[in-house]
Order: C-alpha cells, then structure tokens, then sequence
C-alpha cells in the first residue's frame, strides 16, 4: 500500500491526460475540414472554429496546468465543462444515455464531471497522500 501511496499525489494525471487527449484529439482535427465540420455538425463554421480553439486550448492548459498554476487548470476545467454542456444538450440528451451505437451522453457526462472535478479542485486534486 505505501507504494500506492506514494503514488496518490500524482494520480491527476491519469485524468489530466485521458481529458487532454480526448480534446487534443477532436479539437485541433475540426480545423483540417472547418466547413465539413460545420456541415456535419450543423454549425455556422464560426462556432466549430471557436469549438476546436475551446478543445484544443483545453487541452493544452489541463496539461500545462500539472506543472505551472492553478487558473490554467481551473479555466481548462471550465472550458470543457462549457462544451460537454453543450454537446450534451445541443447533442447527445435526446438519444438518452447509451452512447454505444446511440450517440448517447454517457462519455460526454463522464467528461464534464472530470472538467467539473478540475474546475472545483484546480492544482490541489494532485494533493499530498494520507495514511490511515
């Protein structure tokens, strides 16, 4: 156990980088087809550029935010948790919560309680361990 333990304090990382590399990875990709996108998506291509700006910002200041201040966590935090909303209400609510096959909310819900979870607690979700 005290090896885990020792480990606790850097735990966040395992969500910092399961939440960058969804949005990396969806964020910087809407701007190789902006207006496919948009037409996928049925945007205006302004909001789908500002969508993948939002997704790709976020995921660089969740990262940057391990190493260097707290608002970068807090704001990437908040970021996601604005567009996990929104995909969920403009998107993904009304095919219920079943996201395999049925474009559900369940992976969208489970990104923003992390967004959530980063906006609340900021660079203090790495804290120190505790033993009992």
């Amino acid at each position: 156990m005290n090896a885990l333990n020792n480990l606790a304090p850097h735990a966040h990382w395992l969500l910092r980088i399961g939440l960058a590399s969804v949005f990396l990875y969806h964020g910087p990709g809407k701007f190789a087809d902006l207006e496919g996108t948009a037409a996928q998506m049925s945007m205006p291509v302004f909001m789908v550029a500002m969508l993948a700006v939002a997704e790709s910002l976020g995921g660089l200041l969740i990262l940057a935010g391990g190493v260097m201040k707290d608002w970068m966590t807090r704001v990437a935090g908040l970021i996601f948790a604005v567009v996990m909303v929104g995909a969920i209400f403009l998107v993904h609510l009304p095919n219920g919560w079943d996201s395999i096959g049925k474009m559900g909310m369940e992976f969208q819900f489970t990104l923003l309680m992390t967004s959530l979870f980063f906006l609340i607690k900021g660079n203090s979700a790495g804290g120190t361990a505790t033993v009992e």
